[in-house]
């Protein structure tokens, strides 16, 4: 059996400043999902440009934290990512920039 895998760019050259939700990706054919946050600039005006975290859910409208976090990258073309299982039909990542203004290209990969 072959494996099928899809790369969707969620958000490309978007700006990022205090809270953020990226826009929801109906996936439920997928049994892994990765997110790729590349920072596109470095962050302006903190040390660390804060927190993102994975959300589920049942219809693309409501949403709960799924439970896994990962620090948004930093400098220019670093990437932080965070895979995923068991999720269900629909993802998104959102967060907080902690204050600093970050531009972004979030993709995520899929497979099932």
């Amino acid at each position: 059996m072959i494996n099928t895998s899809y790369n969707a760019i969620v958000e490309r050259n978007i700006g990022w400043k205090g809270a953020f939700a990226t826009e929801p990706y109906e996936c439920g054919w997928a049994k892994e999902a990765i997110f790729f946050v590349r920072a596109l600039g470095d962050a302006m005006s903190c040390e660390v440009p804060g927190i993102a975290k994975i959300q589920i859910s049942p219809d693309g409208i409501h949403w709960i934290d799924e439970g896994s976090s990962f620090a948004l990258p930093r400098f220019k073309d670093q990437t932080s990512f965070c895979k995923i299982s068991h999720f269900g039909n629909w993802l998104r990542i959102a967060g907080d920039t902690a204050g600093a203004e970050l531009k972004v290209l979030v993709t995520l990969s899929l497979k099932s």
